[in-house]
């Protein structure tokens, strides 16, 4: 165990192990996880014996569901492989951008910061036990922050190893405790039982893989999970096999052999090849038809195209907010196939005795790939500033809507809360609707208003002291108790600086008797 400037850190390692395998230590907790349940069932069964109601069965049920479930969790802990699932290459980006999105529910109090650097970066594994890995990690991030808080979540790699890093801004894990994590049925929360973060630490064992652990009471702890890239490890035995029809020409080549392409295509772009169907529905967008005609534009040459082509990519992914680590790894995807057919083209055209020809269509092939993921970013950017920005506009507009009565006189009803930056667009859009208008006399109704703080009173002050320097007339209806009282308290007024009224009805009644 190490500290540095007051957080304690500790990295598990191969001790951790016989930790996990000590008998005593297990023993003694599944004595005590399920032993409590079960005296439940007992306590139910000789309650039936003498009443035999619904309520009991179904009591006992469920303790026996939880004892179950105990048991359950320590044989996948023990021995994760009695989970028959095949190893494949992970991109854990992809997989920690979609599960941020099964905790929506929280966002409203824990910020979370993504920083997914390297995506595209592969490791060997489960994939559905490292997303229970890390699903676990999260929630337990989640729930170590009792108020409002901070999550950060980073992703990269070196050239040997995929890094992962989760902080939040908790409560910390004691000193004395640290040592304790990932030990079965160690917890610090109340109603826990440990087996999450047990299950989190064998997990990553099983895939060759390190955890480290930083924390510090009240500040928050950090997880930093490492992996060794699996790349050179894969093997796509399918592809092998795969029969190639020979052809003069390279772009012949790869529409024939259109078929093997999406099937080698399939086997490489592993976390989207289930995504395919849902990004259909979404959006309209074939993949695996854009994947064709996105080659073709490449192997031409056909620089235009393949940025135009980019440029309406763009939109579209922006417009359906589909995932960007989604179509990152599928070009990726495109691109490494193409190398691999390029290969075999070269290969089947007996082209193996020179290499100038695979390297300079390799270049080609890099060059306007990579122009179409530039210009596929920079548009779907650009579309989202602008919603964005529409959306602002559109907001600001609801927030400050001043209807004109007549040519010379316009209402603005204002509804809800007024803060500091909802006074600052009102200020920025009366005075600019006054000069563009030629208001005479603004009516502001304020009976929406419930409440406003003493800085926003002054500001509307100062609103009200341009508006009568625009030889407009401010009158102000509606407002409440609660904000006079405040004012009075305060010592301001909007005495002077505008007519006052009790209602909107009593101004408008007013005006219609001198028409």
């Amino acid at each position: 165990m190490q500290e540095k400037e007051g957080v304690v850190a500790i990295k598990q390692s191969d001790t951790h192990l016989s930790q996990l395998a000590s008998v005593g230590q297990i023993a003694a907790g599944i004595a005590h996880e399920v032993k409590n349940p079960l005296t439940a069932v007992k306590g139910f069964l000789q309650l039936l014996k003498e009443k035999n109601e619904l309520k009991y069965i179904e009591i006992a049920e469920s303790e026996l569901g939880n004892a179950i479930n105990i048991l359950q969790n320590l044989l996948h802990v023990s021995k994760p492989d009695l989970e028959e699932e095949p190893y494949t290459a992970i991109d854990l980006s992809v997989e920690l951008d979609s599960l941020t999105q099964l905790f929506q529910d929280q966002m409203y109090r824990v910020s979370v910061h993504a920083d997914l650097r390297d995506p595209g970066s592969y490791i060997m594994g489960k994939k559905n036990q490292l997303k229970k890995v890390f699903f676990n990690l999260l929630k337990n991030a989640f729930e170590a922050i009792p108020g409002n808080g901070s999550i950060s979540i980073e992703h990269m790699s070196t050239e040997n190893e995929v890094i992962v890093c989760i902080q939040d801004s908790g409560v910390g894990i004691p000193k004395e405790k640290l040592g304790l994590l990932g030990t079965p049925f160690y917890t610090t929360k109340e109603n826990g039982t440990g087996m999450g973060l047990t299950l989190v630490f064998s997990v990553i064992y099983q895939h060759n893989g390190a955890i480290e652990v930083q924390s510090s009471e009240n500040e928050g702890t950090k997880f930093t999970i490492t992996f060794p890239k699996g790349t050179k490890n894969i093997k796509w035995r399918e592809v092998v096999y795969l029969e190639l029809e020979t052809t003069m020409n390279m772009k012949d080549f790869f529409i024939i052999n259109r078929d093997n392409f999406e099937q080698r295509l399939l086997l490489e772009a592993v976390n989207v090849r289930d995504k395919i169907e849902e990004i259909l529905a979404i959006g309209n967008i074939n993949l695996l038809d854009n994947a064709h005609k996105l080659v073709l534009f490449v192997i031409d040459g056909k620089e235009y195209e393949t940025i135009a082509f980019a440029k309406q990519e763009g939109v579209t992914w922006a417009k359906h907010s589909l995932t960007l680590a989604f179509k990152l790894e599928w070009v990726q995807a495109v691109r490494r196939v193409m190398w691999d057919f390029l290969y075999n083209y070269d290969r089947l055209n007996n082209h193996n005795d020179s290499k100038e020809h695979y390297y300079s269509m390799e270049k080609s092939i890099n060059q306007l790939m990579d122009q179409f993921l530039n210009q596929f970013f920079i548009s779907y950017s650009l579309f989202k500033d602008d919603l964005i920005r529409a959306q602002r506009a559109m907001v600001e507009d609801l927030s400050v809507p001043i209807i004109p009565l007549t040519k010379e006189t316009s209402i603005l009803t204002l509804i809800g809360t007024i803060d500091e930056f909802r006074a600052n667009i009102i200020e920025d859009k009366v005075i600019s609707q006054i000069g563009n208008n030629r208001i005479e006399t603004l009516i502001i109704d304020m009976s929406g208003v419930m409440e406003m703080e003493e800085s926003v009173i002054r500001q509307l002050i100062h609103v009200f002291d341009g508006i009568n320097m625009m030889g407009c007339q401010p009158i102000v209806t509606g407002l409440r108790p609660e904000i006079v009282k405040k004012m009075i308290r305060t010592g301001l007024s909007f005495e002077h600086k505008a007519v006052t009224k009790g209602t909107l009805q009593q101004v408008l009644e007013d005006y219609l008797a001198t028409r």
